[in-house]
Formats: C-alpha cells, sequence, structure tokens
C-alpha cells in the first residue's frame, strides 16, 4: 500500500462514522495483500468524489488515488455485491426501529426529461407527454427516500 500523501479535505469525503459503516462491506482483500497499492478509505473518498461531481473518471483529483486504480476497485466492489448489501442493511437498520419489515411494501416510481442538444446525438428520445427531445432520468424511492 502506497504511503498517503497529505492532501486537504474535500467535502465529499467519509466521515469517520460513515467509514466505520462502510469499511467491512468493502474489505475484500486483506489490508496487508501485496496486491493493494492505495488506502481503502482514500479509494472510497476518490469514488464519492466522482458520484458528487459527476464528473468522468479521468478527471479525478490528482491528490487522489489514480482514475484506473479507483475505477478497477469500484468495479471489483459492484461485482461482489457491496453496495447492494451496504443499501439493504441500511434500509433494515433504518426501518426495523420503526417496526417494519425489511421489505418495502410500497415504493414510488419518477422520471424526468433531460433536455437534450444536439451534441446528444440519436441516443436522446422523445417524451410525448413532455413534448421534450431528450434522456430520461428514473428514480425508485420508498417511504424514507431513494433506495440506492
Amino acid at each position: 500500500m502506497e504511503t498517503p500523501t497529505p492532501r486537504g479535505p474535500y467535502p465529499t469525503d467519509v466521515t469517520d462514522e460513515g467509514w466505520a459503516f462502510a469499511a467491512p462491506y468493502l474489505s475484500l482483500l486483506d489490508p496487508d495483500a501485496p496486491q493493494r497499492r492505495h488506502d481503502p478509505r482514500e479509494v472510497f473518498d476518490a469514488l464519492l468524489w466522482i458520484v458528487r461531481a459527476g464528473s468522468p473518471w479521468r478527471t479525478l483529483p490528482n491528490d487522489l488515488p489514480p482514475w484506473a486504480a479507483v475505477h478497477q476497485q469500484t468495479q471489483r466492489w459492484i461485482e461482489a455485491g457491496c453496495f447492494a448489501a451496504t443499501v439493504h442493511d441500511l434500509w433494515v437498520l433504518l426501518h426495523t426501529p420503526e417496526g417494519r419489515v425489511p421489505d418495502s411494501t410500497a415504493m414510488v416510481f419518477g422520471g424526468r426529461t433531460l433536455r437534450s442538444s444536439p451534441e446528444s446525438g440519436h441516443h436522446a428520445g422523445y417524451d410525448g407527454h413532455k413534448l421534450t427531445k431528450g434522456d430520461e432520468v428514473h428514480a425508485a424511492v420508498d417511504g424514507i427516500g431513494p433506495l440506492a
């Protein structure tokens, strides 16, 4: 594992409390494994930056781990079901005190159309209800907020 270089915090960095919750889900390898070159928390912080900024992988700031390493580890986490397990357990944690069962009983689906431009190309569709050409964005929400 590379020695971390000191960097200033980003607003997207995971809190100590958040890391204490997330770390067991993301620990696929022994921390001393020779193939691990970057601190998992730094990789997770880089992923949070990408998600919040909505930026391409290659625009990751230079003081975070390299984008390719973050992308590769993220793919491993997704394939291993780490994020799905985290979301499920968070749902259970938030709903059990309310006396609810851990399976959703009600859900709301919503969507919106993001207007497209000529640069959007052929993939943009047409929303006849809103009379708008663009891309559809959908969300699923249960009683306490987004599912994922």
